[in-house]
């Protein structure tokens, strides 16, 4: 989902990060409220004040995504849900999980704390609002608490909308996974009316936009693409899921991969093993032992003349989690793996030594077969 994100603060063992993506949505949300929403509830104040109020405003939806989805995590933690983090971006925020909940309750209870957090800082932020105003605070400072306390309230109503993936949908699946105990099917219905409000929302973007609603209509429109894509890809993920239940990495894995002698030139590297066997990447082993793995993308950043002079050992890159995986390791947490990294193949190792190669295309033709085997619906592998 995320690009390069920049890392912030941890809070009680969760991780919080911004997406590039963010700042566009905090540079639209201070011009709007800078130029647009303050001067127009609060007439004849300094343009200096109205970009202060815009940026405070700013900052107080960032920490009210935080607060949201830090509830969500909590919960998460509780019912023993592994937690990536928290990561804000250009349409909000969300908790990255790697794993899903494991029975109604707990997705219940889950989806539906980060809208209740949402009503108790609207609350909270009411409470201050009327301090302010019964105290004759400065207007400024009025001005963004009133605004923080009906952001809150929005934030949890448009959060209950039954459109999965917002905090409605997944109720709504908690609640059909409840009644009929089909986890895919209460999934299925709860992602096609996330598809359903998306398309929506797509057609109010155009039609605010031809009506003179640039802005906003251009808003409506990448939200509602947002959602139902984020719709689509919930159910996709949820068949792959289930087709991958119990199998293992060592049921995939090729067991006698070709691997590369660290001491071969990497103009050997390149006329025997890539241009011959059309990998990106190859195993280096010595003696038995994996050293690490070589690339294409190493090999790039050697020049085209030096390349016969140097060996595969001097641009070796070495094992770490990110390129490497155990033989017992779940094939959905390989495949999360291949997501995160960008990487599609991966060394199975077991200690020091090289037990297979685990491939994305292996894991795809599995999934393939499996799903048609067995009568699911097809899904777009390719945009896993």
């Amino acid at each position: 989902m995320f690009g390069r994100k920049i890392p912030l603060f941890s809070l009680l063992g969760f991780n919080v990060a911004i997406d590039y993506t963010w700042f566009i949505l905090a540079l639209l949300i201070s011009w709007s409220l800078a130029k647009g929403l303050f001067p127009h509830f609060y007439k004849d104040l300094p343009n200096s004040a109205y970009w202060a109020m815009g940026i405070a405003g700013a900052i107080g939806l960032f920490l009210s995504i935080v607060i949201h989805e830090f509830c969500h995590s909590l919960v998460a933690r509780q019912f023993g849900l592994p937690m990536k983090g928290i990561t804000l971006f250009i349409f909000g925020g969300v908790a990255e999980m790697s794993a899903e909940p494991a029975r109604p309750r707990a997705e219940f209870l889950m989806a539906v704390v980060g809208p209740l957090s949402s009503l108790l800082l609207g609350l909270v932020f009411f409470v201050l609002t009327l301090a302010a105003r019964r105290g004759q605070w400065p207007l400024p400072l009025t001005g963004v608490l009133a605004y923080l306390m009906w952001l809150n309230v929005v934030l949890a109503l448009f959060n209950m909308i039954p459109a999965f993936p917002l905090d409605g949908g997944r109720v709504l699946r908690s609640i059909l996974w409840s009644i009929k105990g089909d986890v895919r099917w209460a999934t299925r219905i709860a992602a096609a009316t996330g598809s359903a409000f998306g398309m929506l929302l797509i057609l109010w973007g155009v039609l605010a936009f031809v009506t003179g609603n640039v802005i906003g209509g251009v808003w409506y429109f990448l939200i509602g693409l947002f959602i139902r894509n984020a719709a689509r890809m919930s159910y996709q993920q949820m068949v792959i899921r289930q087709a991958l239940a119990g199998e293992s990495v060592q049921s995939f894995m090729t067991h006698d991969p070709i691997t590369v002698p660290p001491d071969e030139t990497i103009q050997g590297l390149i006329e025997n093993f890539i241009y011959k066997y059309h990998h990106k990447m190859f195993p280096v082993t010595e003696d038995g032992r994996l050293k690490g793995c070589v690339s294409t993308r190493q090999v790039r950043n050697v020049p085209n003349d030096q390349r016969g002079l140097h060996t595969v050992k001097e641009i070796i890159e070495p094992c770490s989690s990110e390129n490497t995986i155990g033989p017992e390791t779940d094939a959905m947490e390989a495949m999360s793996l291949m997501s995160k990294t960008g990487i599609s193949r991966l060394m199975v190792v077991k200690g020091d030594r090289l037990e297979g190669i685990l491939t994305l295309k292996d894991l795809l033709k599995f999934l393939s077969l499996k799903i048609d085997l067995e009568g699911g619906e097809k899904v777009n592998l390719a945009g896993t």
